[in-house]
């Protein structure tokens, strides 16, 4: 490869390396033409998957700030650059390495810090963002909807001739729905906490045990105001 070739090839993994919020380092011996463009498929648009020259990759992830083991870098690479969410990516590695036994999963980095394949498969495992919100989402739909016959049915009541008393009533009424809907949010969050919380427990001061304490700061955030 010509000096201006190697130039250009390393100005452009590390803009990568840089705008990556996940690297994962493989080794792709085995792996057909079709089975690499099957792979890429499967990672979608926010993650680049690219075969890699070592030697580039060192100096590129040098000059990018990240700290690339040695070890991640032996026999034939490819790094996948995680733009997305590095949950997601991590699944479709994990399910394509089911399918396709030859693809090495080494390790790599995770906002900054190395991650091992143990931990990258942890990652895999745990549910998604956008899961996590719609879970979240189809439960307080259910409950909001209760809270809001309960309360129309009162109504109707007070319109047919209920006693003055009745506004009284129809607060303490329509405190169950409210509070179911309180139960059922916390019924959503628990559930992904509860295994979020057992990840961390033996990956504790890890990346991996940063990303679930943020997933469960993301399900905290989406369920405050309906909590209130």
């Amino acid at each position: 490869m010509a000096r201006s070739d190697k130039e250009t090839a390393v100005a452009e993994l590390t803009e990568d390396f840089r705008s990556a919020s996940a690297t994962v380092l493989t080794e792709y011996r085995g792996l057909t033409v079709a089975s690499m463009k099957e792979l890429r498929r499967s990672l979608g648009t926010d993650t680049k998957y690219s075969v890699v020259k070592n030697t580039l990759t060192k100096i590129a992830a040098k000059n990018a700030g990240v700290d690339l083991s040695d070890d991640l870098l032996v026999g034939p690479s490819a790094v996948a650059f995680i733009k997305g969410d590095p949950i997601d990516a991590a699944k479709s590695l994990k399910n394509f390495q089911k399918e396709h036994p030859l693809l090495v999963i080494k390790g790599g980095v995770f906002e900054g810090k190395s991650v091992s394949t143990a931990e990258i498969m942890k990652l895999a495992d745990l549910e998604s963002r956008e899961v996590l919100l719609a879970k979240f989402a189809g439960a307080l739909k259910g409950t909001l909807a209760k809270a809001v016959r309960t309360i129309d049915a009162l109504r109707i009541k007070l319109e047919e001739g209920a006693p003055a008393a009745a506004p009284a009533e129809v607060v303490a009424e329509a405190a169950p729905a409210a509070e179911a809907t309180v139960e059922a949010t916390a019924e959503v969050v628990e559930a992904p906490v509860v295994e979020a919380e057992a990840v961390a427990a033996e990956a504790t001061e890890t990346p991996i045990a940063e990303a679930v304490s943020a997933e469960a700061d993301v399900i905290a955030e989406a369920t405050e105001t309906p909590a209130e």
